[in-house]
């Protein structure tokens, strides 16, 4: 019941919310540091998206030796905000014995079921961008003229997109996998899997379609740049590449 109250605001948009779970340099929750004593948070939280907007913010927290998630008002933390390089927004969230209130007492599990399920969902948005993206790609090259014929002629360009088309394919195949084990022992593993394989994608995506394009991709004006720029950012959301290989190498070491 209580939680239900707390989801009305959300639900019907009176209250505006950004969750709080990072520290700096890390999504790891076993390395979260912000700490919590007599209903008082201190610490701080790194690239809080939407915080900039928010009026509550959620936090995880060390509660002893539990983790805890907690409620924020925006107007007891110091908020810093700034812009990211796909035009979204983000802030820092300062806090420095400032008041909250407990939601869940142990809250390890709850969030990273949450995380889980951010991860595979950026996956799937990174997908859908990279297939965009690609659409552009061969419509370029086979628009495009140079010396008197379409530059998607050179086999060179023509190899370099047959291997994104590959690897998009294998990216979307994980992206099923992972969607398909929400809910079980492996959960958490392939999500790591299926995150690590679509960043690593999604930026060579990035990388190819601007070459190819040349010089025009660098511009405002060609949506692949802003497809680009999207792409490389939500391969750092909720933990990059590198941060989801070390989950999966640590979760098989551990079988």
């Amino acid at each position: 019941t209580h939680a239900g109250a707390d989801l009305e605001p959300l639900l019907s948009g009176a209250v505006t919310y950004a969750v709080a779970i990072g520290e700096l340099e890390s999504w790891d929750l076993a390395e979260v540091e912000t700490t919590a004593r007599n209903g008082t948070l201190t610490g701080r939280k790194s690239v809080v998206y939407g915080g900039q907007v928010a009026a509550a913010i959620l936090v995880v927290a060390r509660d002893g030796d539990r983790l805890s998630l907690y409620e924020v008002a925006a107007t007891e933390a110091q908020i810093i905000t700034f812009a990211m390089i796909d035009g979204g927004g983000a802030a820092e969230v300062i806090l420095d014995a400032t008041p909250a209130r407990l939601l869940i007492a142990d809250a390890a599990a709850a969030v990273q079921d949450a995380l889980d399920a951010g991860a595979l969902a950026l996956s799937a948005e990174a997908l859908g961008a990279m297939e965009a993206t690609l659409a552009m790609l061969v419509d370029y090259l086979k628009q495009r003229r140079q010396f008197g014929r379409p530059i998607g002629s050179n086999q060179a360009l023509q190899h370099r997109t047959v291997e994104l088309v590959t690897e998009i394919a294998q990216a979307r195949s994980i992206v099923i996998l992972a969607a398909s084990r929400m809910g079980t022992d492996h959960q958490s593993r392939t999500v790591s899997m299926c995150k690590h394989l679509c960043g690593r994608v999604a930026q060579r995506v990035a990388e190819e379609a601007i070459q190819m394009h040349g010089g025009i991709a660098m511009t405002w004006e060609a949506p692949v740049s802003h497809y680009a720029k999207r792409l490389v950012m939500i391969d750092a959301q909720l933990g990059d590449t590198d941060h989801h290989l070390k989950r999966v190498m640590a979760d098989l070491q551990a079988v």
